[in-house]
Parts: structure tokens; C-alpha cells; sequence
């Protein structure tokens, strides 16, 4: 029998042999004060208590023998006690009930959920502290005779009057201590389990050198850059930028039109600010998961590995989570962070330790979101809710950067359903967008002479293959094949069936032949629109909603070579599928139907979105209800509210790893490195660049045959060959289509 009976929280192997086991009182205290320092002026003392007592239930003699003999540090522990399983963190949640009566649940949501995740109250908490059990996993807890300052709140008083933004703001608040706690509950774990992992954390630059090493690029920049009008309105605006960062932090607009420059000044921006009102970091939220790595290059290029691209390809679900996949994940404790609307807003709402655990690193930070026209218009209310809690109470600065602004100010209609909460005091940036706007225009708009009639594949076709180059932007992924393959070889074809290092090589061979002169048609999906910067003297774009319009017109004449270029418009094939597609296509119709002037002008924008936001609800799935704290019970829905939502339902899709092997391609070794050790974070960040989302229906069909292997839980790979189109990307049918002559 092992002679060290100390009660441990954890135990591991160094080498060979067993390294001293992971005492618990030290853990608990470790815990306790971390999680203090993260939680610094939101509820610090709330936090440190639920440290101090997250695993008390360890203490019990039965979890102790139990952890000893499954770790096998101990292998014949069982002798002393009861064997199996034995619950740990619903001791501590009794004993907070216990002190502070119904005070304590808010502290009893944080310890009872640090491993399942925060629970609703009715029908889980509530239940679950009531059981038998529960009251003897304390008592056993207390019987083992921790120490008295491990028991003791100390001078702590819970006070409920003093929460950031009061009752609207409880659950926010409560996810901001749970995510206080889980971090500092895997960060002092994965000290312990994994200290290499641990020291690898440390040593970021701080955003003041990363600001010199922007200052370096710009100049760089500018020194390169010919005088033109365009490059002119770019400096003006980065000079703008610069300038208003001085001002207090809060919510901001940056209202510029495509190719303006908005990535490079919105970053200007949030550097200055971050330096002369002390913040963190700075989060880049891009929509979608096929252009993030877009962004990520330009601001890798600029500031090196001081940035981390995030979104949920690589992530596990949560019935596949385990110990191991959850110390890989991300804190988001870098410097800088580009992620996706997914990632960052299901993260906010979100009830699992994984996803939680990076929210307290959002408190004192600079949030861009990029394209704020894309905020989901169904998870809308609550999204604005939690950005006006943010930008209140947590030191965050927000800034809305887009070239087609939502209406997002409080608007009130007719029926009370529709009536929309808008964020509260938003200063725009650049001091006159109208006049940008007229500056910058430089494209015509060539729109439908009937807008309920469409146009067929093939006649399409043959209007693009008259021309040399040119960019046809489609709404869906079969289109952008059905029409790739009725054009001439040589056509180039982007979508998110395509890796995102496929993408990237593809983006850079466009711009290479754009900037040679050398004829270039391409069909894309809408993944173009945002991120992308290329530059055509055509562009052609499906019927879809007014921004999606603007947007696809800033690929075209971008530098403003031309005195104008073209931007035409088309009904396709088919019409877009019931949903917020179809009401963006309506709304569009709505307003631009008669339009004999400009098409783009940026009053229709204001127009357009609040007819859309009229056609829909506005919280969808009512999770500003199912987040309402109820004043005497403190019950949250929090489970619930993270189950529905969902920018987009896991349940449809997985992610595959695939086998490109274009460009300077490393993919195998990285999944070779995946097979022997399993997930790590910065695996997990290589192979992001080679995940495509397949249909789960497709997935399945493929496992079965042999062609997908599952690595991990919720994670597949690319067996067979065929299934990776040079030109097309992930190819579910394994039909060659043509042309064949693609540049890969």
C-alpha cells in the first residue's frame, strides 16, 4: 500500500514512474485564487468560493480509494472501501446552499456543473440537490475533516443588488463565473497532468509590441501603395480610425464600403484603442467558418503566432467530450483572436465547460465583428442583449464593421413581437459615411428586367464564357457546380466543400492571374463576399438579399481601375428554399423593385434590413425567456437555452478531415501525429485548415462504405482517395465531374 495517504485530486505518470500525486487542499486553494484573479471586478469572491469548494466531494474516503485504484497509483485501494465511481461536485454546491441559503445556488450552479456544464434549475439542479445522495456526499465530504480554511467563507456576505445589469444581466454573470472557474479548475489540472503543455502557455507579446509591428506594416504598406483615389480614401480612413480610438469605450460603428479597408483599420482602431484604454485583446469575429482563414493570414503575416484562429470544426459534442479533449480546447488566452460567429456567439450562450471556459477572457477586450450585417436575424434579440451587457458592465468595446449596417437601434412596431431591444449608444467611426460612399462608387448595377424570371444554367453559361474575366457568385454549393461545369476548362471554382488551405491556394492563384492580366472566370458560392479581397471588372450575383449584393459588387473594379465596372444581377434556377434566404431575396425585391437610380445607395440599406427583421422572430427559439432569472428561485434555463442556440444545428453536419495535397500540404503528418496522440490544441489548429462540414446523412453513407474513418469522437477522416476533387473539393458522390483541367 502506497504510504502517502494526504487526500489527492489527481494522479499521473512522469516517465516511468509515478510523480508525486496532486494534493487536494493545494488544488482547491490553487483553484480558488485563480479563479478570483480571472473573475476581478465582476464577483471575485464568488468565484474564489466556488474554487475553494468545486471539489470538496473528493475528500470522501470512497472517491479517494476510487481514484487511487482507477489510476492506478494505488492498485488495491479498493480494499478499503467501496469500488466504482464515486460523485464529486455536489458537495460543495450543498454546503453553499447550506451557508447562504438561496444566495448559494448561484455559487451551486458553477460547482454542481464543472464538469456536465451549467444545468437548467427546474427539473435539474433543484432535483439533483434535493436526492438523498447529495446530502451524503456532504456529510461524507465533512466527515473526512478537511481543512478549516477549505470550509470556511470567510468574511464573504453574498450581496444580489450589486450584479452586472441586475436581473437582465443574472445569467450572463453566473456564465462568466462558471467560465472563471472551469479554466482555473483546467489550467491548475493541466499544470499537474501536462507541464510542458502548461509552460507553453506563457510568453505571448503584449499588444503594444504587436502595435509596433502593425505600425511597420502599414508603413510598408503605404510606402508600396500607388497614389490613387482609392489608396487615398484608405489612408483617410485608417487615419480616422486611429483618431477615434481615443474615445471612451463602449459600442462603435465602422461604416465603409467594400474596399475601403475596413480589416486593416478596424484592426488600426482596436490596437490604439486597446493602448490608451488598457484592454487585453482583441477578437476578430468573421460569419463564416470558409473565410476565417482568410482573415487569419492577413493578421498572421502581421503579427506572426500571436495569433489564434478558432472555430468549432475540430471540436467533439458534447456527449463525446472527454477529459482529454477538453484540456485541448481554446481559453482564448492569446493576444489575438479570429474566430467565427458560431464559435464566439454560441460560446456566450453556452452551458458546457468548453465552451464557457474562454468568456472570462472576453471581459476588458476589443470584439470586432466583421460583416455585422450576418448576425442571424432569428437569435437576434438575445445576441443584442448580450452585446449591450458586455459593453456595459464587462469593459468590452464592440465595434460593428461592415459596409451595409443593420438597422440594429431599438425599433417598435405594430405587433409588440416584433419589437427589437437595440443596442444603446453606438458612435460611428468615420465622420461622413455618405461621402465615402459616393467617393468609393465604382461599379453600375445592372438589375433583372423581370425579377420572377429566371435565368437557366446554360444560358448563363454562355453570357460568362464571352467574357474574359469575370466572378459569378451563386447561393448554394450544387449550384456552384452545376454552373462550373457547363463553362470552358480552366474556370476556377471556390466553395466550403473545398479546405480552407484549398481555398486559400486557389484565392492566391486568382489574385496572381488577375494581377497578370491573364482571363479568369471563376464560380463561387457567397464564401467570396467576405474576407476575399479580389478584384473583377465583372461580376454576376444570384438574386439574394441587398447586402449580399453589395458585397459580391466590392469584387468588382475593388482598385478602381476602371471608371466603372459591372455588377449584374440575375433571377437563378431555382429560388431559394422557405427561410431566411427566401426573405432576404423578398425584402431585396422589395426595395429595389422600380429602382432607376442607384441600386446601392446607403439609405436602401436601413430599408432593407428592417423589412427582413419585420419577417422575422426575433428570437426564434425564446431564449431571452429560458435565460429570465425568476427573483425568488434564482432558476435559469441554462442547459436549455445553450441546447437551442444554435447558429447552426450540429446535428446536420460533421466535420471531415480531408486529404489535400496541394500547395506546400502537411496534412498527413498531421493526421499521422492525430492517430498516435490524439487531440492536442495546436494539432487541432493545423488540421482546421483541412476540415470540410459534410451532411451527416453523407457521413454516414460514407462511413459505412469504408471511406471515412472516425479518429475521434465527432471528428472524421478522408480514407479513400477519390473523394477529394482537385478542383471541386469534398466530392460525397465520387462522380468526376468536368471540366478536368482545374488548377488544384
Amino acid at each position: 500500500m502506497n504510504e502517502d495517504t494526504r487526500p489527492i485530486a489527481h494522479a499521473a505518470r512522469d516517465g516511468g514512474g509515478w510523480r508525486p500525486p496532486h494534493d487536494l487542499a493545494d488544488h482547491l486553494r490553487c483553484v480558488a485564487a485563480q479563479a478570483a484573479g480571472f473573475a476581478r471586478g465582476f464577483g471575485s469572491e464568488w468565484a474564489r468560493l466556488a474554487g475553494l469548494w468545486h471539489d470538496l466531494g473528493k475528500y470522501r474516503t470512497r472517491f479517494q480509494n476510487y481514484i487511487r485504484q482507477a489510476s492506478g497509483f494505488e492498485a488495491d485501494a479498493h480494499i478499503r472501501g467501496e469500488a466504482g465511481k464515486a460523485p464529486h461536485s455536489t458537495a460543495g454546491a450543498m454546503l453553499a446552499c447550506d451557508q447562504f441559503g438561496e444566495a448559494g445556488r448561484v455559487l451551486a450552479y458553477l460547482i454542481a456543473g464543472h464538469h456536465a456544464g451549467l444545468d437548467d434549475w427546474h427539473g435539474g439542479l433543484e432535483t439533483r440537490l434535493a436526492l438523498p445522495a447529495s446530502r451524503q456526499e456532504l456529510n461524507e465530504a465533512q466527515a473526512a475533516n478537511p481543512p478549516a480554511d477549505i470550509l470556511s467563507p470567510g468574511a464573504f456576505r453574498p450581496d444580489m443588488r450589486a450584479l452586472p445589469g441586475g436581473r437582465d444581466g443574472f445569467a450572463l454573470w453566473v456564465r462568466m463565473l462558471f467560465s472563471s472557474l472551469v479554466d482555473a479548475d483546467f489550467l491548475d489540472t493541466e499544470a499537474y497532468m501536462d507541464p510542458q503543455k502548461a509552460a507553453a502557455r506563457v510568453g505571448w507579446p503584449s499588444l503594444g509590441e504587436l502595435s509596433a509591428s502593425f505600425d511597420r506594416h502599414m508603413a510598408d504598406l503605404a510606402g508600396h501603395a500607388p497614389n490613387t483615389p482609392v489608396n487615398r480614401l484608405r489612408a483617410d480612413i485608417l487615419a480616422q480610425c486611429r483618431a477615434k480610438a481615443a474615445e471612451t469605450p463602449g459600442l462603435f460603428s465602422l461604416t465603409v464600403p467594400t474596399g475601403g479597408g475596413k480589416t486593416l483599420s478596424a484592426m488600426a482602431f482596436a490596437l490604439e484603442h486597446a493602448h490608451r484604454h488598457h484592454k487585453r485583446r482583441i477578437i476578430y469575429v468573421i460569419p463564416y467558418t470558409s473565410i476565417i482563414e482568410q482573415t487569419a493570414d492577413i493578421f498572421r503575416g502581421i503579427f506572426g503566432e500571436a495569433v489564434i484562429e478558432h472555430h468549432s470544426n475540430a471540436e467533439s459534442g458534447p456527449s463525446q467530450e472527454n477529459s482529454q479533449s477538453r484540456l485541448a480546447c481554446e481559453n482564448w488566452d492569446a493576444p489575438i483572436v479570429v474566430t467565427t460567429n458560431v464559435q464566439f456567439f454560441e460560446s456566450l450562450f453556452a452551458a458546457r465547460t468548453s465552451r464557457c471556459r474562454k468568456l472570462h477572457n472576453i471581459v476588458d477586450s476589443i470584439v470586432v465583428l466583421d460583416e455585422a450585417q450576418l448576425l442571424p436575424p432569428e437569435f437576434l434579440q438575445p445576441i443584442l442583449d448580450t452585446l449591450n451587457l458586455l459593453a456595459g458592465h464587462y469593459g468590452v468595446t464592440v465595434v460593428l464593421s461592415t459596409a451595409t449596417q443593420p438597422a440594429l437601434s431599438t425599433r417598435e412596431y405594430f405587433d409588440p413581437k416584433q419589437n427589437l431591444r437595440g443596442l444603446s449608444n453606438v458612435r460611428e467611426i468615420v465622420a461622413d459615411p455618405d461621402d465615402l460612399y459616393r467617393r468609393l462608387e465604382r461599379v453600375q448595377v445592372r438589375l433583372p428586367a423581370d425579377w420572377h424570371s429566371p435565368t437557366d444554367w446554360d444560358a448563363l453559361a454562355r453570357e460568362l464564357a464571352g467574357l474574359e474575366s469575370v466572378l459569378a457568385i451563386v447561393n448554394r454549393r450544387d449550384d456552384a457546380r452545376e454552373l462550373w461545369q457547363r463553362l470552358p476548362e480552366g474556370t476556377l471554382h471556390l466553395s466550403a466543400l473545398m479546405c480552407g488551405a484549398h481555398r486559400s491556394q486557389v484565392i492566391r492563384d486568382i489574385k496572381a492571374r488577375l494581377k497578370t492580366g491573364t482571363p479568369t472566370r471563376v464560380v463561387s458560392t457567397q464564401l467570396v463576399e467576405a474576407g476575399v479581397d479580389v478584384d473583377f471588372p465583372v461580376v454576376y450575383r444570384a438574386l439574394a438579399g441587398l447586402d449580399s449584393i453589395a458585397q459580391a459588387a466590392g469584387r468588382c473594379n475593388r482598385e478602381g481601375r476602371l471608371e466603372r465596372g459591372e455588377v449584374v444581377v440575375f433571377v437563378p434556377p431555382k429560388p431559394a428554399h422557405a427561410g431566411l434566404l427566401r426573405k432576404g431575396e423578398d425584402a431585396c425585391r422589395s426595395v429595389l423593385h422600380g429602382c432607376t437610380g442607384n441600386a446601392l445607395e446607403r439609405a436602401r440599406f436601413g430599408q432593407y434590413f428592417e423589412r427582413l427583421y419585420r419577417a422575422c422572430d426575433l428570437d426564434e427559439q425564446g431564449i431571452a425567456d429560458l435565460l429570465k432569472v425568476d427573483g425568488t428561485t434564482l432558476a435559469v434555463n441554462f442547459r436549455t437555452a445553450a441546447e437551442r442556440f444554435r447558429l447552426i444545428r450540429d446535428e446536420d453536419s460533421v466535420p471531415v478531415i480531408v486529404l489535400y495535397r496541394g500547395g506546400d500540404s502537411e496534412v498527413e503528418k498531421w493526421i499521422a501525429t492525430l492517430r498516435k496522440d490524439g487531440p492536442q490544441r495546436w494539432l487541432m489548429r493545423k488540421l482546421q485548415r483541412y476540415t470540410v462540414n459534410i451532411h451527416r446523412r453523407d457521413a454516414d453513407k460514407l462511413l459505412r462504405q469504408g471511406d471515412i474513418e472516425e479518429a475521434i469522437p465527432g471528428l472524421y477522416l478522408q480514407v479513400s482517395d477519390w473523394l477529394y476533387h482537385p478542383g471541386l473539393g469534398f466530392n460525397p458522390d465520387g462522380t468526376p465531374p468536368t471540366p478536368t483541367s482545374v488548377i488544384a
